[in-house]
């Protein structure tokens, strides 16, 4: 998937501010004011689902016509935006699909709607999401659509590469990845592969993927003005651990090809530097 997909994605899913959707009211407690207005009809039915603001915890209110008329979700406690920032990324697996709004003041709305978009994350290499119509969310007031969408749309970029089985993402589709970076956004790339590890005095990543049949390699994204300060960001990019002789158990085999999310997430930062 290209950040052009990607990004155009995310901008459907996000509404502009105002627009008309279904209020999604966060409850802290059983005590909370937002309770307490309430309609009578609305409480009943609080009751009658034996709902209580437990973290994460997610509730429809009907109507009275057949549909939504609103939504609560349990934050478990006044402290969930130290504890639970991305709390609100619980709401696209428990809601239908369909238009909704945060109505609860929110300490940083950008993270709040960055934690809906990351709940409506969904790896499609394999599969298209054909699935309902989607669930979208209106930009909260004072979030910036921009800073949303580029944390969002790096967010995404990573876990398509961690989510990608070695088999498909191997040192040279890494590579590939961080070329298509630097295409984008005018960065280099310069790549130490092979026996040229070992010439260059890489000799530790050399011994560590030599005896596969995809060269190891060192890849090297640079971007930005020769003069300005330097920041360099590493990740380790081993796209798949058998575990040395198979001392791990099965269990302890099944993230192994995630030992290449550190380079996912160097990557991944690296868009959000640039895309700034």
């Amino acid at each position: 998937m290209t950040l052009e997909t990607t990004r155009h994605g995310l901008e459907e899913l996000l509404l502009p501010a105002g627009a008309d959707a279904i209020p999604v009211r966060l409850i802290a407690s059983d005590h909370n004011g937002v309770l307490a207005s309430l309609s009578e009809a609305e409480l009943t039915w609080v009751e009658a689902q034996d709902w209580s603001p437990k973290l994460g915890s997610v509730l429809l209110l009907p109507d009275g016509h057949g549909g939504i008329g609103g939504v609560l979700l349990g934050t478990g406690g006044e402290d969930w935006t130290s504890q639970t920032p991305l709390l609100t990324g619980v709401l696209p697996g428990a809601l239908p699909p369909g238009d909704y709004r945060l109505a609860s003041t929110l300490p940083d709305p950008e993270l709040a709607a960055l934690g809906f978009l990351a709940g409506s994350y969904r790896f499609t290499r394999y599969k298209a999401a054909n699935g309902p119509k989607p669930k979208r969310l209106v930009l909260p007031e004072g979030a910036s659509k921009d800073e949303v969408l580029a944390l969002a749309e790096a967010l995404y970029f990573g876990r398509d590469l961690i989510n990608t089985p070695a088999n498909d993402l191997g040192p040279a589709e890494l590579e590939t990845a961080a070329r298509e970076l630097a295409n984008e956004f005018g960065g280099s790339v310069k790549v130490t592969e092979g026996s040229g590890l070992l010439s260059d005095n890489f000799p530790m990543i050399h011994a560590v993927g030599r005896a596969s049949d995809r060269a190891p390699r060192l890849i090297d994204l640079r971007w930005g003005s020769e003069h300005a300060a330097k920041v360099t960001v590493v990740g380790k990019g081993i796209s798949f651990d058998t575990g040395g002789l198979d001392i791990k158990p099965g269990s302890a085999m099944a993230l192994m090809k995630k030992d290449m999310g550190g380079a996912a997430s160097a990557l991944t930062f690296a868009l959000l530097v640039m895309r700034a």
